[in-house]
C-alpha cells in the first residue's frame, strides 16, 4: 500500500463569516452544539486510516491550538502523530502563508521523504468521505494529481472552482470561480456523467472542486518548486491540468462549504430536522471532537420542538424551537428561543460568580428570564440580561455596532458580548 501523509489547511480568515471569526480562524468555529469545523476532516483521515496528519495554521490560531492539544492525542508507541505547523518567520523567508500553495511550499521540509501520496483537505467543509476510496481511484488512473469533485448548481459556480472532465475522469478545463455568464455556461457538464456513476443530478449541472486534492509526492515537490503559484485552486491546478495527469474523483455524499453566515445558519436549521442532510448520529463513523465529561442536561418544565441540546445545560420554563444549544448553556424562565444557534459557555459561573455579578450590575452568563430570541446566532461565553428581545425589529439586513452585528438579516452576539437587560434590537 502507498504511504500517505495528510495536509489540512487550516489558516483561513474566514472574512465572510465575521464576527464568528472576530477571535479565532474558521476551522475553530464551534459547530453543532459541541464540536468545531476542524473535526470534521481530522474525523474523516481518523475513520480512513490515515493517522499522520499535519495542520497548517495562520490567522488568529490559539483557539484552534488549543482544541487540537486537548483532542488529539494518539498512541505514543505507534508512529501515528497529528502536528501543527503554524507560519512563522525563518532565515529562509519571513513571509506569512500568502495562500494553499504557499503555505504547503514552506513546510515541504517538514513533509520531505515521509509518504508517496500527499492529501491536501481544507479545514473548514462539512463532509463525511472515506479518503481511501479516493485513494485507490488515483492509483487506478495512474493519476498524478486527483480531485474531489461534487456537483452543484449553475447558481453555486461562481463561488466554487468549477472544472470539466472526459468519459475517462481526467480533468480537461478549471475555472476558479468564474463570473462570466459565458464562461459559466460553457463548464457545464453532461447529466449522462453524473450517472455514469450513480449520482442524481437533479438540477445540477456544474462539477465542483471540494478543495480536497491528492498528489504523488514528487509531483506536488515540482509543482511547487518550479512555479511561484500562491493558490492551488487559482494557480497550481490550471497548470497542472495542461501539464499533468489529473483525474476527477466524483464525490455523491453530502457536502458544504460554510463560508457565509447564511450558509452556517442554514446548515445548523437542517440539523434539527427529522433526517438531516449530514449526520452527526452515525456509531461506525463519529465525529470525534473534546471529550468534557460534563452532567446531562437538566429540563424543567420547558417546551422543546426539533432542537439539538448538548451537554452540561440548563434549561427553565421555557420555550425552544428549532434551534442548537451549545454546551453550558443556561436559559432563564419564560424565554423563547426559536430559529436560533446559542454556541454556550466555556465554563460554569460559580454562586461566588452570580454575586459578583450582581455587584456589578451585569447579566449571568448565558440567557436571562422572559427574552425573545429569534433567527439569532449567540456566540460563547455571551451574556443575555433579562427581558432582552434578538427579533431585527428594523428587518436590517447588514449591520455592525458595539455589541451586535448582522448579517443576513441574522442577528449575531459575538463572544463574550453583554447585551443589558431590557435591550431590544
Amino acid at each position: 500500500m502507498a504511504e500517505v501523509i495528510t495536509i489540512i489547511l487550516a489558516g483561513g480568515q474566514g472574512r465572510r463569516l465575521y464576527p464568528l471569526t472576530k477571535m479565532r480562524s474558521k476551522p475553530a468555529v464551534p459547530i453543532a452544539g459541541k464540536f468545531r469545523l476542524i473535526d470534521i476532516p481530522i474525523s474523516n483521515c481518523i475513520h480512513s486510516g490515515l493517522k499522520k496528519i499535519f495542520i497548517l495554521t495562520q490567522f488568529s490560531s490559539e483557539s484552534l491550538h488549543r482544541h487540537i492539544f486537548k483532542t488529539y492525542l494518539f498512541d505514543s508507541f505507534s508512529k501515528d502523530f497529528v502536528t501543527i505547523l503554524s507560519a512563522q518567520q525563518t532565515s529562509e523567508s519571513v513571509n506569512w502563508y500568502q495562500g494553499t500553495a504557499d503555505a504547503v511550499r514552506q513546510n515541504m521540509r517538514f513533509f520531505h521523504r515521509k509518504a508517496d501520496l500527499v492529501l491536501i483537505l481544507s479545514g473548514d467543509h462539512l463532509y463525511k468521505m472515506n479518503y481511501q476510496k479516493f485513494i485507490d481511484f488515483h492509483v487506478q488512473k495512474q493519476a498524478d494529481i486527483s480531485i474531489s469533485v461534487y456537483p452543484v448548481s449553475e447558481k453555486q459556480a461562481p463561488e466554487l472552482g468549477v472544472m470539466k472532465v472526459n468519459r475517462n475522469d481526467r480533468i480537461t478545463a478549471f475555472l476558479e470561480k468564474p463570473n462570466d455568464p459565458e464562461q459559466i455556461e460553457s463548464m457545464k457538464v453532461s447529466e449522462k456523467l453524473f450517472q455514469h456513476v450513480g449520482i442524481d443530478a437533479g438540477d445540477r449541472t456544474h462539477l465542483a472542486s471540494m478543495g480536497v486534492y491528492l498528489f504523488n509526492w514528487d509531483v506536488l515537490n515540482e509543482l511547487l518548486e518550479h512555479t511561484d503559484y500562491e493558490d492551488f485552486g487559482k494557480g497550481v491546478i490550471p497548470y497542472a491540468i495542461s501539464q499533468k495527469k489529473v483525474y476527477g474523483y466524483l464525490f455523491g455524499g453530502y457536502w458544504a462549504d460554510i463560508g457565509t453566515v447564511k450558509s452556517f445558519f442554514d446548515m445548523h436549521m437542517d440539523l434539527t430536522a427529522p433526517l438531516p442532510k449530514f449526520n452527526f448520529y452515525d456509531e461506525d463513523n463519529p465525529i470525534f471532537t473534546h471529550a468534557r465529561f460534563l452532567p446531562s442536561s437538566k429540563i424543567l418544565l420547558s417546551e422543546i420542538r426539533q432542537s439539538i441540546v448538548s451537554e452540561g445545560s440548563i434549561i427553565n420554563r421555557s420555550q425552544i424551537n428549532h434551534s442548537i444549544i451549545g454546551l453550558r448553556t443556561r436559559i432563564g424562565e419564560n424565554s423563547i428561543i426559536d430559529h436560533a444557534i446559542v454556541m454556550g459557555a466555556e465554563y460554569f459561573e460559580s454562586v461566588n460568580e452570580i454575586t459578583s455579578n450582581e455587584k456589578k450590575q451585569i447579566p449571568n452568563m448565558g440567557i436571562g428570564n422572559n427574552c425573545e430570541i429569534r433567527y439569532a446566532i449567540i456566540d460563547i461565553n455571551a451574556r443575555i440580561g433579562h427581558g432582552v428581545k434578538l427579533l431585527n425589529v428594523r428587518n436590517i439586513a447588514e449591520e455592525e455596532h458595539d455589541g451586535y452585528v448582522i448579517r443576513d438579516g441574522i442577528i449575531i452576539i459575538p463572544v463574550n458580548s453583554i447585551i443589558p437587560d431590557g435591550t431590544v434590537i
